[in-house]
């Protein structure tokens, strides 16, 4: 079983699997007369193959118990999937690069701090969602369409918080 512990997510370490989502580290520009600050373009979003479209949903999480035990990875192989929680939940992110197959070498699992979100790049392994502490609402941001959108790689890990 591969052992991970997740890391503190930063850009910098999540940056060969997609965008960490946080206006912390945006600049910002004044909109609706001054009231508003908006933080713009914080991920790529991506829809491959004709006909698809973006699609906005609400997640509703249940938290996991740590360790976390997992049994397989997932990508979807035609567009981006981002998750931004509304309430500051805490969540676990575990990825893997691009590829036909997962090398376990490669996995990565990181823990957000309840303010950053994600953007796993299409066709990037990465686990279910994970929630920790409480339950989560998460807004997701994901391709839909016609089409195959969703593999998966039987892989058992055990994931901890340092």
């Amino acid at each position: 079983m591969l052992e991970l512990t997740a890391q503190p997510l930063t850009a910098e370490a999540f940056a060969p699997f997609g965008d960490v989502i946080d206006r912390r580290d945006a600049d910002g520009f004044p909109i609706n007369g001054g009231r508003t600050q908006r933080y713009h373009d914080l991920a790529r979003i991506e829809t491959l193959g004709e006909g698809a479209r973006p699609l906005i949903s609400l997640f509703v999480s249940q938290p996991v118990t740590l360790p976390l035990t997992l049994d397989f990875l997932e990508r979807h192989p035609l567009g981006s999937q981002a998750f931004m929680p509304l309430h500051g939940e805490r969540f676990v992110v575990v990825v893997a690069p691009s590829g036909e197959a997962v090398d376990p070498a490669r996995v990565r699992a990181f823990v957000t701090d309840g303010c950053q979100g994600v953007n796993y790049r299409a066709g990037t392994w990465h686990a279910i969602h994970s929630v920790l502490d409480v339950e989560g609402e998460f807004l997701v941001v994901d391709r839909g369409g016609a089409g195959d959108n969703c593999d998966e790689f039987p892989l058992a890990m055990c994931v901890s918080l340092p």
